[in-house]
């Protein structure tokens, strides 16, 4: 399941969908699903007297493989919990090649846990953190400082329990939670981590799913959390670059290489004042449509296997 690491800022991670632990037939159809990132569960979506079954179910799933370039993460128990510090051992005895990609860890609110939880990471594995608590916005830049040293690489917003923490609504637009959104999103770009924004709780509301994918964009979110496989394509498509949108990338990239434009500071590309920052963000527009082929590549050929 380990594989080398790319840059977070790079590796598609546009859908990233949550899969019931204790649900062995979810486990084996997420094999197929178009998913970019798998977060198998033991903690919310599995009840107390069904962990250890669930634990079980997932440790098999990993050593069976067939994930394919789907990144494989596993969402532990808390550390102050009773299973939490069991899921991490489990993990941790797996053949290298069988650990997840990464390890998500709830409620996380310092760096003191981080730190902790980083000293017992299985070898291989990326530490990831939810941030969905008031003390964890307030340690926003502190927390994302811990990934100059330790495992992380990515936050994940926990929306659900930090608009309950918060007494906030989760209303269209998400006006109460754009405060700690935009923080967690400044903290993690100034630090080079990942970001994926939290689920949308209505399945059948396709639209409003929709807006809050195109939010997250705008928002600079890598990608989205999900609660049902009905909302991958949409999610996939629009936290993807449009063919226009590299199109024009690459026409941007091509000006700035030209011999002609050696040494040019602002151009004109297709009738647009193109300075060098757009230059640098053309070329990760076509790097993330190049990475998102290569992704799309090997799910196929799991699918089709």
């Amino acid at each position: 399941m380990t594989s080398e690491k790319t840059d977070p800022m790079i590796r598609p991670r546009r859908s990233v969908l949550y899969m019931p632990g204790a649900n062995a037939r979810a486990l084996e159809k997420a094999r197929t699903l178009p998913a970019d990132c798998l977060i198998l569960d033991l903690e919310d979506a599995v009840a107390p007297d069904a962990k250890a079954d669930a634990r079980a179910q997932i440790l098999a799933a990993l050593n069976e493989g067939g994930y394919g370039a789907r990144e494989v993460v596993v969402r532990i128990n808390a550390p102050d919990t009773i299973w939490g510090e069991a899921d991490m051992a489990a993990l941790g005895e797996l053949p290298v090649a069988a650990r997840p990609d990464a390890v998500l860890a709830p409620k996380i609110s310092t760096p003191q846990e981080i730190d902790a939880l980083s000293a017992c990471l299985p070898a291989g594995s990326a530490l990831w953190i939810m941030v969905e608590t008031p003390q964890a916005i307030f340690n926003i830049e502190k927390l994302a400082a811990r990934a100059t040293d330790t495992p992380l690489s990515c936050f994940v917003m926990g929306t659900n329990d930090l608009a309950k923490e918060l007494r906030a609504g989760l209303v269209k637009g998400r006006a109460p939670l754009l405060t700690a959104l935009s923080m967690a999103v400044l903290a993690a770009r100034q630090y080079g981590l990942g970001i994926l924004d939290g689920v949308f709780n209505d399945i059948a509301d396709a639209v409003g799913f929709a807006a809050e994918c195109r939010q997250g964009v705008d928002m600079g979110f890598d990608g989205k959390t999900l609660i049902h496989p009905g909302q991958l394509a949409p999610c996939n498509e629009i936290f993807a670059p449009s063919e226009d949108e590299v199109a024009q990338a690459r026409d941007v990239v091509a000006a700035f290489e030209a011999p002609e434009n050696a040494g040019q500071g602002v151009l004109k590309v297709n009738g647009k004042m193109t300075e060098l920052l757009h230059r640098d963000m053309a070329a990760r527009t076509i790097a993330i449509a190049e990475a998102i082929a290569e992704a799309n590549m090997g799910k196929d050929i799991v699918a089709k296997d």
